[in-house]
């Protein structure tokens, strides 16, 4: 709650939050046990009304009641007009296997814009971790937010050219700016041309086949700060991901969703799942989905070694809330890669930093040939595979 107080004058009311998660005045400590009975209450109404209870019964009317008396702006109408969305996932073949990432408004369209992009390079002659493969799989990164920034956001509200950014005449256009010596300083967003777009990863696999890929976020900070009345939760704050630059396709707008970043995966193998996956962590994300997939299918790792390998993370593109490109931005990379690979990528142009820890959080279950389910968990901070 440190975090909510420094920034109070921002928030509405903190008395909720406070009643909330910190019971008996302090966060729970490692090994006590917390409770939250006004969650458990807000379950039971879904679990008897469904989703109605939520946008249209006693927890809408709840939310409006609280909203009203802080002076915000959330109305009752605002949850019950909303409506869900069953969408198509997009996916691309790599190397055989079809990988599936949901559209925009989200970002797991980057990692296939990616994966185009790395076919063309043959990593495993390359070696895993050494700098001809940094410098393909940064490139792309670079290369591929770009265009999220320029293109990505809700396609209620605008064109996202998602068929011409996937393609492979695309890949081949934007691969022509990676020089395999050095980094390219001159990255900005293609022109795709159309002839006819804190956070918790859990997956589950049943005995039928069933594989479940999903993640859940409330966003910077743990969200909001806000607790209605009663119901033991916190509103999530993902508006901020909005852009205010007028003209911009992620630019504010009434009933419009921002930029999302949380992205769930899943890999197709001849027509049959193969592995349900995620990776938490804000734009992350998408490279790390990127570097557990080469990790795996170029590189031979199995499930858990391609989430234990050392990871990088590129900071510094143009992001779709606005702010400009960097340039050649920083390589954050852990230690566990040689030196002489870092030492060679500074060389090429890069500006490496050690790692800060910010490499996100992997889980996973693929499943065998012989229908035999294979876990995987992260290292570097909570997780847990179970079998039952």
């Amino acid at each position: 709650m440190a975090a909510f107080e420094k920034n109070k004058g921002l928030i509405e009311e903190s008395d909720n939050a406070r009643h909330t998660y910190m019971p008996n005045g302090h966060t729970p400590a490692e090994g006590e046990i917390f409770k939250n009975p006004d969650l458990a209450r807000t379950y039971a109404m879904l679990a008897k009304d469904g989703r109605d209870a939520y946008y249209k019964g006693a927890i809408a009317h709840t939310i409006d009641a609280y909203f009203k008396r802080i002076g915000g702006d959330l109305r009752y109408e605002d949850f019950a007009s909303h409506h869900g969305e069953w969408v198509d996932p997009l996916s691309v073949n790599y190397r055989g296997y079809d990988v599936y990432e949901l559209p925009p408004n989200g970002q797991g369209a980057a990692v296939l814009e990616m994966l185009q992009i790395l076919k063309a390079y043959d990593l495993k002659k390359m070696g895993a971790g050494s700098a001809d493969t940094l410098t393909a799989l940064i490139e792309s990164k670079r290369l591929a937010y770009e265009d999220l920034a320029r293109w990505y956001a809700d396609p209620a509200f605008v064109h996202v050219p998602m068929k011409g950014l996937l393609s492979d005449a695309y890949a081949d256009e934007r691969r022509k700016l990676i020089d395999p010596t050095k980094v390219n300083p001159n990255i900005g967003p293609g022109e795709p041309k159309l002839h006819d777009g804190d956070t918790i990863y859990l997956t589950a696999a049943d005995k039928d086949g069933m594989m479940v890929s999903l993640i859940q976020s409330n966003y910077r900070g743990m969200g909001s700060g806000l607790v209605a009345d009663g119901l033991g939760f916190m509103f999530q704050d993902r508006g901020e991901l909005y852009s205010l630059e007028d003209g911009a396709a992620n630019v504010y707008a009434p009933g419009k969703r921002p930029f999302q970043t949380i992205i769930p995966a899943f890999i197709m193998k001849d027509g049959q799942p193969f592995m349900s996956f995620g990776l938490m962590g804000g734009d992350m994300q998408p490279q790390g989905h990127v570097q557990i997939i080469t990790n795996m299918i170029d590189f031979g790792m199995n499930v858990q070694e391609a989430g234990d390998a050392a990871r990088w993370r590129h900071f510094g593109n143009a992001e779709p809330t606005g702010e400009a490109s960097q340039g050649i931005g920083t390589v954050e990379m852990e230690s566990g890669f040689d030196p002489a690979v870092k030492a060679e990528l500074a060389k090429r142009g890069y500006k490496v930093a050690p790692g800060t820890g910010g490499f996100g959080g992997y889980q996973a279950i693929m499943r065998g040939d012989n229908g035999v389910y294979w876990g995987a968990s992260e290292m570097r901070k909570d997780g847990e595979v179970i079998g039952y």
